[in-house]
């Protein structure tokens, strides 16, 4: 059974977001990281860059697939996890500790449209 926070949001997509104020920390579930496996690759957005609920904004590669990021709220990212550069299999070590990308949020309303813990596991069930 993967591991799922109750204090995170999630989208049906697999990423989870952490609200602090206006900035919204996401990452990808552990779900997904046991999915694809040894990660070997995260494409991140530039800061700077301007995000949007729904669309993606990178991806990650394991040994096994590429999936593409979905971005789970909007606005504009202002600090990326650069560690993931050199070691992007710090993910698969630990999903919720080792997020992509943070994002000043333009509608705090999507956040509470996402998947609360127990919706996201029923998701992951299916």
């Amino acid at each position: 059974m993967s591991k799922i926070l109750e204090n995170l949001r999630y989208s049906d997509s697999h990423e989870w977001v952490k609200l602090e104020g206006d900035i919204a920390t996401v990452g990808i579930t552990d779900y997904a990281q046991h999915a694809l496996g040894s990660i070997v690759y995260v494409d991140m957005p530039e800061v700077g860059d301007e995000v949007s609920q729904g669309e993606d904004f990178g991806a990650v590669e394991s040994v096994k697939a590429a999936s593409d990021l979905i971005s789970p709220v909007s606005g504009e990212v202002v600090e990326i996890n650069e560690a993931l550069e050199d070691e992007p299999e710090l993910v698969n070590q630990d999903a919720f500790e080792n997020w992509i990308m943070k994002v000043k949020i333009s509608d705090p309303a999507e956040v509470e449209g996402l998947l609360d813990a127990a919706a996201y596991a029923k998701v992951c069930e299916e």
